[in-house]
């Protein structure tokens, strides 16, 4: 059931943020054609941030017995896969699958777009994910805050 839930709220929150939006904002009504051949360099972050937000949320459904929607998150705290190495990884996922989209559009607005997205994304995680997560997991949270960076990744640093 929870798989369910996550694989529901994913169609509908980032695949309108990661699918709909940017083709939108695009206007894509050129032929392939006519875009040049470096926008085939958005292929690999495009798929790369997708499979990103895929691993964060099996690890939020599975490990943390929860879902990306805010009103069900993870009834466990979750460290473990990419969350070993930066905070907030499935939002750097879909930030990757937005400025592939950018790209593959090769549009200016969807870099500007990709931008707002992440003051976004800041925002929440500094207002509210941050301060509920530190009430709900205490000395657990503030343990893993102090060892791992909230938006770059450190690879091969392990959690506290």
């Amino acid at each position: 059931m929870i798989l369910a839930k996550t694989l529901l709220f994913t169609l509908l929150v980032p695949g309108a943020v990661v699918g709909a939006l940017p083709y939108w904002i695009a206007r894509v009504d050129r032929s392939p054609m006519e875009l040049g051949p470096a926008r085939w360099l958005g292929v690999l972050p495009l798929l790369l941030g997708v499979f990103i937000y895929a691993l964060c949320a099996f690890d939020f459904s599975v490990t943390g017995r929860g879902t990306p929607f805010p009103l069900d998150p993870p009834r466990v705290f979750v460290t473990r896969g990419l969350y070993r190495h930066v905070r907030n990884p499935m939002y750097v996922g879909v930030l990757l699958a937005i400025l592939g989209q950018a790209l593959l559009y090769e549009s200016d607005a969807i870099f500007l777009y990709a931008a707002s997205v992440w003051a976004g994304f800041h925002t929440v995680v500094l207002l509210y994910e941050e301060p509920t997560l530190a009430k709900r997991f205490a000395e657990t949270y503030r343990l893993y805050r102090e060892s791992v960076p909230r938006w770059i990744p450190r690879l091969g640093r392990k959690t506290a």
